[in-house]
């Protein structure tokens, strides 16, 4: 029986949670959730002049917003500095490592002198077979000795087997002459110490993979399954920035597009099940697999976000529905519903959200039952309520006190009413509209009815046309 499977997401808390974030943090999520493991959180805070409080807390919120749930507590990076340094002294023990007394001057010197000679700047520090006898007292780091020939392969889900020449590694620093340790190290041992079996991450860090086997071969630890993923870029192929507008995740939420959605089109950004466009969360987890992620860059499309979440608000729950649209309220700072304009919501859903892509849409198609009596119509609207409007208003309420309120007995009589009245029901719809409304684009005149009932319909009537 296979070791059970564990992920990370493993963010910076220098910003929002950006979209490629909230992609990778997906991937890892739906490949450990679909095979019963754990998706872990990490946050790789080693960076205290840009790590702040408030960037871990949108990151946090969101994940949350995503339905990205974590295992177990949120790690610290920062907080295990000890740990880190003591498998950088323990590979110094072991003669794995090295310390390198070299500044940053006589580096600096020494690569400009390469550059100048046409040679490699990789920097071969002179201390790596010094006798320790020789060792100055002075500040010092220590270097992990990378091997000098050969190849690295670094065995790659997504990107297949990536060879790299052992010559064109450095003997990379593990810990810094203040005695921190480096984000690479790091990592590493967080990693090991996490129980990671698979490292899903943005292809950015491709390169890094193989200077990081070298800490878990000098250690003996297993090396994790890599998957590297490519960037997103934007409609214009080039690296999604902020450029392109929005990047963050909350900000989405606050655009209005519903989590369901979001989660169905990050998951197709560089991954694909077929040909399926549209699926579940079920579905995602059932299918998810690192061999459906492609080697290009995916392009954010915000059309096709938006195609997406209509099909998701489509077949969400009504009160699920209702709920979301007050978390989207309160996301975008706008007014929040009152209790009985959350009921008259939730009631008109069924008609609402098959017309519908973001809440924004929803809650404008839903102005007519989100609005109270007196209607003020606006003033597009008022212009279809002049003194022949208001009589002929007058005289259909009788006609719909005695319909039995279904969509074909309200269409017969409105039609039979506007042919009685010598005219086509078109003319009537701007009047009624602007009396059930107040406003000149509208939903349907019947569904609208159907939906405010015939009480408040008529009393709607009566006011226009009083």
């Amino acid at each position: 029986m296979s070791d059970p499977v564990v992920t990370r997401f493993a963010p910076s808390p220098t910003g929002f949670l950006h979209i490629g974030g909230a992609r990778t943090a997906l991937f890892n999520w739906l490949y450990a959730r679909g095979r019963g493991g754990k998706f872990l959180l990490r946050i790789e805070d080693t960076d205290r002049a840009r790590s702040t409080p408030e960037a871990t807390a949108a990151i946090l919120q969101g994940l949350s917003w995503l339905g990205l749930d974590h295992d177990g507590d949120v790690i610290s990076q920062f907080e295990g500095a000890a740990r880190h340094a003591e498998v950088a002294r323990q590979l110094l023990a072991e003669g794995k490592a090295y310390k390198c007394f070299s500044t940053q001057e006589e580096i600096a010197a020494f690569r400009e002198e390469a550059r100048a000679q046409g040679k490699s700047t990789l920097f071969r520090s002179p201390w790596r077979d010094a006798d320790p006898a020789t060792h100055p007292d002075a500040p010092h780091v220590i270097r992990i000795r990378a091997p000098q020939d050969g190849t690295t392969v670094i065995r790659d889900e997504v990107q297949g087997n990536v060879t790299i020449r052992n010559d064109q590694l450095d003997d990379m620093v593990l810990l810094r002459a203040d005695g921190t340790p480096v984000y690479m190290l790091a990592v590493v041992v967080d990693d090991h110490d996490m129980g990671v079996t698979h490292v899903i991450r943005g292809d950015d860090h491709l390169n890094n993979a193989a200077r990081q086997m070298m800490i878990y071969d000098a250690m003996g630890w297993p090396v994790p399954v890599w998957a590297h993923i490519p960037l997103i870029h934007g409609p214009d192929g080039k690296k999604l920035s902020k450029r392109h507008g929005a990047l963050g995740a909350q900000e989405y939420q606050a655009m209005g597009y519903p989590t369901a959605g979001m989660r169905n089109y990050l998951a197709r950004l560089g991954w694909s099940h077929g040909d399926d466009e549209f699926f579940t969360d079920a579905q995602a987890l059932e299918w998810f697999d690192l061999n459906g992620i492609g080697k290009s860059p995916a392009r954010f499309d915000l059309k096709k976000l938006e195609n997406l979440s209509g099909q998701h608000i489509a077949v969400t729950d009504d009160a699920a529905l209702r709920q979301e649209t007050e978390a989207y309220l309160a996301a975008a700072q706008r007014t929040p519903l009152t209790p009985d304009q959350g009921k008259h919501l939730e009631s008109a859903m069924f008609y609402l959200k098959d017309r519908a892509r973001t809440f924004p849409e929803l809650l404008e198609k839903a102005h007519f039952v989100l609005t109270s009596r007196p209607i003020v119509p606006d003033e597009k609207a008022a212009k279809a309520l002049d003194s022949v409007s208001n009589g002929i208003l007058t005289e259909l309420t009788p006609q719909l006190q005695n319909a039995s309120w279904t969509r074909d007995d309200l269409e017969a009589t409105l039609n039979s009413f506007a042919e009685a009245q010598g005219t086509k029901f078109g003319k009537l719809a701007g009047p009624l509209r602007a009396a059930l409304a107040g406003r000149a684009v509208t939903p349907s005149v019947f569904d609208m009815m159907l939906v405010l009932g015939r009480e408040e319909t008529l009393n709607r009537l009566n006011d226009a046309s009083g």
